[in-house]
């Protein structure tokens, strides 16, 4: 008859040699699995597209007649007839003026400041029960037409690579380009430092009742 343990310890002992042959293969640094992205699955993900300049844009392009045939197709039902917007789903013209409102409208043509992320938002995420299916093209149009519906561009627009970074958006100068937060970091004391055990805690959230005490019933307690 034979134990089970016996039986098992030679399997156990191929397979971490054969473990620890791969391991020993791996790079510095890595797990030893995988392989390294080829160009092609790197630049299938590379697809951002820079605002103020375009940077990122692909070739292709697209007319305003043509974004109205694709934006019936597929943005109308969310986006309204004429970017109005249907139900929950938002606008994306009109608005303008609207920004310093107890309301605003925050619209492509009110709010937005470069042409070229309307490309690059429409690629990746619209239409949004399949995202990034559109062609380059399409997309070029769609970005047409839109733009078209806020008056920014003509009915005879063409978009492109070259064309879209030129486009003047209403609120492209208003956005601030510096973080307004002061900067709240602490700076490390470098002299006349106070000592930490002289520290003293004069009140705790729990003096103030502001949380629950840590002893006691619950019950028991009420506001001061």
């Amino acid at each position: 008859m034979y134990s089970s343990r016996k039986v098992g310890l030679p399997i156990v002992a191929l397979l971490l040699a054969a473990g620890g042959g791969r391991a020993g293969a791996a790079e510095p640094g890595s797990f030893g699995y995988g392989t390294a992205a080829t160009p092609a699955q790197i630049a299938g993900w590379d697809i951002d597209v820079r605002g103020e300049d375009g940077a990122g844009l692909p070739p292709g392009k697209g007319t305003v007649d043509r974004g109205a045939d694709v934006y019936a197709e597929q943005c109308a039902a969310c986006h309204g007839t004429f970017g109005e917007g249907e139900g929950r789903f938002p606008k994306l013209v009109g608005g303008v003026g609207s920004l310093r409102d107890e309301r605003p409208e925050p619209t492509v043509g009110s709010y937005w400041p470069f042409a070229p992320t309307l490309w690059d938002y429409i690629n990746r995420a619209m239409p949004m029960p399949a995202p990034h299916t559109l062609s380059a093209d399409d997309v070029y149009a769609l970005t047409a037409y839109i733009l078209n519906l806020n008056e920014l561009v003509p009915s005879e627009f063409v978009a492109d690579r070259n064309s879209l970074p030129k486009v003047k958006m209403r609120n492209r100068d208003a956005f601030i380009w510096t973080d307004p937060r002061p900067d709240t970091g602490a700076k490390p004391c470098m002299q006349a430092c106070v000592n930490g055990a002289d520290v003293k805690v004069s009140s705790t959230a729990e003096d103030r009742n502001l949380t629950p005490r840590t002893t006691g019933p619950l019950d028991t307690m009420q506001p001061k």
